[in-house]
């Protein structure tokens, strides 16, 4: 086997380790395979892995914090902020990034369909 095809069957079968054992989660897309878990007053849903959370969600906000973990709590979602793409164009999710800040995360960033997370008022 060539060696570069050698290392390319080694990354997926890692990859498909990790993946196995729920150190990573799949990419956003617009064809969410999982929903959001409504679990002790917070939804839970898979996002990926180094996530941004900014301090807004007009779309200048700062990044306040990062998501480490791939299946994270959301509080609530958010349908008219700045424009993201992906199968919801204008939501965010308000949740506490890793180290303690709140903030809200792109709806892209998240790969589990987010439509059962509650309006925030």
């Amino acid at each position: 086997m060539r060696p570069h095809l050698r290392v390319r069957a080694a990354a997926l079968t890692i990859a498909a380790a990790l993946g196995s054992l729920g150190l990573i989660a799949p990419t956003a897309s617009a064809g969410a395979q999982h929903q959001c878990t409504l679990e002790t007053n917070a939804h839970y849903c898979y996002n990926v892995y180094a996530a941004k959370v900014y301090d807004n969600f007009d779309g200048t906000g700062k990044v306040v914090g990062y998501m480490y973990t791939t299946y994270s709590w959301f509080s609530c979602r958010l349908d008219n902020g700045a424009y993201v793409g992906g199968p919801h164009p204008n939501r965010w999710l308000l949740t506490k990034a890793d180290n303690g800040v709140w903030g809200w995360m792109k709806d892209t960033s998240v790969s589990s369909e987010t439509d059962p997370l509650i309006r925030c008022n």
